[in-house]
């Protein structure tokens, strides 16, 4: 067995993994010294393991959908790019890259197409979620960066959680937060967020303000530290800022964001007493037209009042990306150059004697939303997305996949054969996966760790940063992308950060350019600046011109969506526990498909009320952009008028599964982040004439009129169907057009069917007016060992063989797969708490996510109990 240290693909708490190689494939455990995580890691971190086959996987490349040699594809994109530059010029050609690449294929990428095509029309992804906290970082301490580190958190007396449900999207730094809490019993934490989230579980406040509204909060915040007297002007702006706040005391904050003026300034009155206080921000803050202002509002609090640039204290963006941080380095964001250097004469003349060019883009290229407007115009004419599912995840997405479709040259590098995105491509470029990269990522408290190697290159895929290198010497530019592994461009790219950089410039690990080959392996996880000038940063000094901190004068605005009588309710969307973006990794993962399994809308009982929305039934869901059907869940934590939805399904996993499809491109104008956290919407029910449950070996078109939701299953392909057309007749003329053997069983609003072939399994389909119950454990057994009598061949007819397994409920807990019902059973035999429901069946015992719910059904039993009903 073979064992190896790397970090986790996923958030950007930036765990480290041991993962170990045997003849039974792949399996992970925290490593206990990496100092992100001491061996903790989530669900999703666990399962990395079971993410590591080829089923799926984009393995040679292809031209117009056909396999090609390397060759053959590179000099097809390279032609295709040259004579696109010839007639059109540098400016017609983009990159968009992804938090999901390693440093040295971001660093690759960004010299490529900003040093030497010559335009700066290269951005990410991670300018969906994090450019708001970059604009407010550099705003304020003049530089890109994040003041604070994990340790911060577990020292901190008041830790504000604010547009962060962090027990769900950062878990296992939630976890290292519960900790600190259960061994400092003073410690407070509030969090900020419209919904009740699963990391309110530990609030000792929940102020859930009306959406969009955070900056008027920090702001009043400001205004109250003034009237405090304890403060500090020694900024730049300091007395615009403040004078600005002066127009925001408690009541006008109140009716801003609809909370009690009792409930606002308690929230005051514990961060002006708090001797440390630390605010940690992410989507719910950074996705807003207006995100970079509620940025610089938090870290003005934290400026005036002293709290920050000291143990437990700061203004601390988590990162949703596992190397978000890294692309912000080496700039991935077409605002930014390489290094943390900015669009200045003084950095423009460093960059280009550094790299030796004289055609280094001289502006800003285009940002995620303007770049494929541009796209739509005809302007840019070839772009190349890599690592990343623009298709899905974008604002606006059909018109997003309508401006793909219509661009001359769509080249995408990817892991995986088939998404939203690579559908619209003209030539593919097989990329190396988790397991097989090597190189590093930074995750969010400025902390760079390796990724390593330990599976094989598979097929003839191949590191992006190698991709990129052969692309650059099909342009002519071989010379300076000479590379032979991804050290020599991690040495590069650290030599640069430290090129005439006297401490003037904040990001600096000069001091790794000197690593050899075996010193860059063993490399251990480090927190940048790593420099030969100067120690740690200076957060007092900030790294503007004149060396001054800023305060930035914020005037709060409200969301920029506004709701009518078409469009009553705001929808917020957002990750799920057990998901991961675009589900192109963890969707076909059964045990992480196990906790919520298809698209849902959570709505408060009074909307479910208003619109007859039934828990459980379908909800369709409108904007003025679009439509997507998701099961209603009735949810109490929900302020009334608002709405939740996951972000994560597309096109390969359900039909009007698309978030994205509802939102508006409203944009930040400072930062160029989408508003996605706030759309006008309509929720209508929606009742199907039937709905069914589909198992069948082989892939399958469903015609129009049938919705359709793709479900992890061993050895299967599983899918949720419903439509509103009584019409079932197309499954059963798709089985007799492949000579199957039919079984089938009607009812009166029901139909079910087994299909066989040479005494073997190929479908299995149970439909009624409802959804169907099926026992899937046995009907997965039975495509693996079909059964061999009549009498076992009706049970499973029935969807039930053998009178089926004790149905588990709702799984609450992925790691052990420990469903509802097994819970409250165990609840009515007496365990009464978290840690005994622990003792009894693992769950709440690994990863920790599942606490809150657990501790919600312990909660329920008890108030049945207190009625009577027990």
């Amino acid at each position: 067995m073979n064992e190896t240290r790397t970090t986790c693909p996923y958030c950007g708490v930036g765990c480290g993994v041991i993962a170990r190689v045997s003849e039974q494939g792949v399996t992970v455990q925290g490593d206990p010294d990496h100092p992100a995580n001491f061996g903790r890691l989530c669900v999703k971190g666990a399962a990395l393991g079971e993410t590591t086959g080829l089923t799926g996987r984009l393995l040679h490349p292809q031209v117009n959908g056909e396999t090609v040699s390397w060759q053959q594809a590179l000099n097809t994109a390279g032609e295709r790019l040259r004579s696109i530059i010839a007639q059109y010029g540098p400016a017609s050609v983009a990159f968009y890259a992804s938090g999901q690449l390693l440093t040295e294929d971001y660093y690759a990428a960004n010299k490529l197409m900003k040093g030497f095509i010559g335009a700066a029309n290269i951005d990410t992804n991670s300018r969906l979620c994090m450019s708001s906290a970059v604009t407010g970082y550099k705003r304020a301490f003049g530089a890109d960066v994040v003041p604070c580190s994990y340790e911060d958190i577990e020292r901190s007396d008041l830790v504000i959680l604010v547009g962060s449900n962090a027990a769900w999207t950062h878990p296992v730094l939630y976890q290292r937060l519960v900790q600190a809490r259960k061994e400092n019993p003073s410690m407070k934490v509030v969090v900020i967020d419209p919904r009740r989230t699963a990391t309110c579980d530990i609030a000792d406040m929940h102020l859930a303000l009306t959406p969009g509204s955070d900056g008027g909060l920090f702001v009043g915040l400001l205004h109250a530290i003034a009237t405090s007297g304890e403060y500090d002007v020694d900024f730049d702006d300091a007395q615009a800022a403040f004078a600005r706040a002066s127009r925001w005391p408690v009541e006008r904050v109140a009716q801003f964001c609809g909370l009690e003026p009792a409930e606002i300034r308690r929230f005051y009155d514990g961060f002006l007493t708090a001797p440390r206080a630390i605010t940690l921000y992410t989507m719910g803050i950074n996705q807003s037209a207006s995100g970079s202002d509620k940025c610089n509002a938090i870290i003005n609090v934290h400026l005036a009042s002293g709290k920050y640039g000291r143990e437990g204290c700061g203004p601390f963006s988590l990162t949703g990306q596992p190397n978000a941080m890294g692309g912000r380095e080496v700039g991935g964001l077409a605002t930014q150059l390489a290094a943390h250097m900015n669009f200045e004469p003084q950095d423009l003349s460093r960059v280009a004697r550094f790299w030796g060019t004289e055609r280094l883009a001289q502006t800003p290229g285009l940002m995620a939303v303007d770049l494929f407007d541009a796209i739509a115009r005809g302007e840019v004419k070839a772009v190349w997305i890599m690592g990343t599912n623009p298709a899905v995840s974008l604002p606006d997405t059909h018109a997003v996949c309508q401006a793909l479709s219509a661009c001359p040259l769509v080249i995408v590098s990817e892991v995986v054969a088939d998404t939203d995105t690579s559908r619209l491509a003209h030539i593919r470029f097989p990329a190396l996966a988790w397991g097989e990269k090597n190189g590093t990522v930074t995750n969010s408290e400025r902390r760079i760790s390796r990724q390593r190697a330990f599976l094989t290159a598979p097929g003839e895929a191949r590191a992006d940063w190698w991709i990129v290198a052969q692309m650059a010497k099909q342009l002519g530019f071989g010379e300076a992308f000479a590379w032979q592994d991804a050290w020599d461009v991690f040495r590069e790219h650290a030599a640069l950060s430290g090129f005439e950089n006297d401490g003037d410039r904040a990001f600096d690990i000069g001091a790794l350019a000197d690593l050899n080959r075996a010193a860059w392996d063993e490399m251990a996880p480090v927190r940048w600046p790593v420099s030969r000038h100067h120690g740690a940063l200076d957060l007092a000094r900030g790294w503007h011109r004149n060396k001054r901190l800023r305060l930035v004068p914020v005037e709060p605005e409200g969301m920029r969506t506004r709701c009518d009588a078409l469009y009553p309710l705001i929808l917020n969307s957002g990750r799920l526990r057990d998901q991961w973006h675009t589900m192109t990794r963890t969707g076909t993962v059964v045990r992480l498909m196990q906790h919520i399994s298809e698209p849902i809308v959570e709505v408060s009982p009074s909307d479910a009320a208003r619109f007859h929305l039934v828990d459980g039934a379908f909800g369709r869901i409108s904007s003025s952009r679009g439509v997507m059907v998701a099961r209603v869940v009735i949810q109490a934590g929900l302020r009334e008028g608002t709405a939740f939805t996951p972000m994560h399904w597309n096109n390969r996993f359900a039909r009007q599964g698309r978030v994205n499809a509802l939102v508006a491109p409203v944009c930040d104008p400072q930062s160029g982040q989408p508003e996605s956290k706030q759309t006008a919407v309509r929720i209508t029910p929606w009742q199907p004439r039937w709905q069914g449950e589909l198992f069948i070996r082989e892939e399958i078109t469903f015609p129009p009129f049938v919705h359709w939701w793709r479900k992890a299953a061993e050895g299967v392909a599983r899918f949720t169907l419903a439509s509103d057309r009584d019409d079932r007749d197309w499954l059963l003329a798709m089985c007799r057009e492949q000579h199957w053997q039919l079984q089938t069983a009607q009812t009166p609003q029901g139909l079910n069917i087994l299909a066989w072939q040479a005494g073997q399994l190929m479908l299995g389909f149970w439909s009624d007016a409802i959804k169907p119950e099926t026992d899937d454990a046995a009907v997965i057994a039975a495509f693996r060992h079909p059964p061999e009598n009549a009498p076992e061949r009706h049970g499973l007819l029935s969807g039930k063989p053998g009178g089926g397994m004790p149905d588990q409920g709702r799984i609450i807990c992925s790691c052990f797969s420990v469903g509802e019902c097994a819970i409250q059973q165990a609840i009515a035999q007496g365990c009464d708490s978290v840690q005994a429901l622990g003792k009894t069946l693992r769950c709440g015992t690994n990863c920790g996510s599942c606490v809150p719910e657990l501790k919600a059904l312990l909660a329920q039993t008890a108030s049945a109990g207190s009625l009577g009903f027990s």
